[in-house]
């Protein structure tokens, strides 16, 4: 099974113009900040939303081509979806719900129940099959949406910020399950989030949606090592600085706005073009200004601390602006605190320069 698109809707001044492919087998993670178009992109796909222009191909079936006017109505689309807002009819119980789409394919009573009642058991739901939707909690309620649109055995599963409406204790133990459900699907998935996280761990493939358009695709340890935005790289927890490349020999300087960098030349002709990714740990932090060999060192103020795990974000006011990554050992050691100033020390060789035409 395949899918293949290229959608153009216009909503107001807004406009999504974007192609995407997903084959069965892989989870296609469709990541972007909000405002984006992502849930535009999944109307427009589900036959919400008539396109402007463009296709929906889904395993070979032309589902809308606005060149002839082809356009197969929602209802008779084989795609499951479970909407951010989950969509639960209110007055039906969570296994009627499950067995909705299978009754209005003319499926019977017995038969809808007995499969709804095999997919909420799969999800561990099997005590909640009788209440209805407010009696349900926030993890429950998602996989009650998710059984519904997996009742209707669809070639196209969507699901719009799946844990979006999770508290953070709910959302490891749903996010397993998730996981291994659409590990189970045949069809194509196609997964929607702005969750870091959650595109992370989800996507075997990333495509990065901003303002309407596709700016990059690739596997995660991909966009890892070669963000081509901003908001790329701060997904994928990585620092990025855009600018021109600036060489004399070996030594070169990538100059932006603000500042400039010292920097690997790596290949780059001197007047470049380029972008240079810098890992938080390759970011060594000082409260008094360094005698290191780093040949970058840069003053600024600590905007924030985030614990993650046996590390430590820092945020910092600098120009760039970066984020490291550091021990809690060593927040306590140099007495670190939001608002203090510190010197961030980086070597050059420890930046990766690329050219900014290089990504897809």
């Amino acid at each position: 099974m395949s899918l293949e698109a290229h959608v153009r809707v216009r909503r107001g001044e807004f406009e999504l113009d974007c192609a995407l492919e997903g084959s069965a087998g892989e989870t296609l993670v469709v990541a972007g900040p909000n405002g984006a178009g992502k849930s535009t992109l999944v109307e427009a796909l589900a036959g919400l939303l008539p396109l402007d222009d463009g296709e929906v191909v889904l395993d070979g079936e032309v589902l809308e081509r606005s060149s002839d006017g082809t356009r197969v109505p929602a209802r008779r689309r084989s795609v499951g979806i479970v909407f951010q807002g989950l969509w639960l009819f209110p007055q039906l119980s969570a296994r009627e719900n499950v067995g909705y789409g299978l009754r209005a394919r003319g499926v019977s009573r017995r038969e809808a129940r007995a499969r709804a009642d095999a997919l909420l058991a799969r999800l561990e739901l099997d005590s909640v099959g009788d209440r209805k939707p407010s009696e349900l909690s926030g993890g429950e309620a998602q996989r009650v949406a998710l059984a519904r649109a997996l009742a209707v055995e669809p070639r196209l599963l969507m699901l719009d910020e799946p844990l979006s409406a999770l508290d953070v204790e709910r959302r490891p133990r749903v996010r397993a399950l998730l996981q291994a459900t659409l590990e189970e699907f045949s069809g194509v998935r196609l997964v929607i989030t702005h969750d870091p996280l959650e595109a992370l761990l989800l996507a075997d493939r990333l495509a990065i949606l901003e303002a309407g358009r596709i700016v990059q695709v690739g596997r995660p340890d991909e966009l890892r090592t070669r963000p081509g935005t901003p908001y790329v790289a701060s997904l994928v927890g990585q620092n990025l600085v855009s600018g021109v490349l600036r060489a004399d020999g070996d030594i070169a300087r990538l100059e932006f706005a603000g500042g400039a960098l010292v920097v690997p030349r790596g290949g780059l002709a001197s007047g470049s073009l380029a972008l240079a990714r810098i890992a938080p740990t390759a970011i060594t932090l000082a409260t008094t200004r360094p005698e290191s060999s780093a040949r970058n060192a840069i003053e600024g103020r600590i905007e924030g601390l985030y614990s993650v795990g046996d590390r430590v974000r820092v945020r910092l006011a600098t120009s760039p602006p970066l984020v490291c990554e550091i021990t809690h050992e060593a927040v306590q050691a140099l007495g670190l605190a939001e608002g203090g100033r510190v010197w961030a020390s980086i070597k050059a060789t420890e930046i990766d320069v690329y050219p900014r035409e290089a990504i897809s």
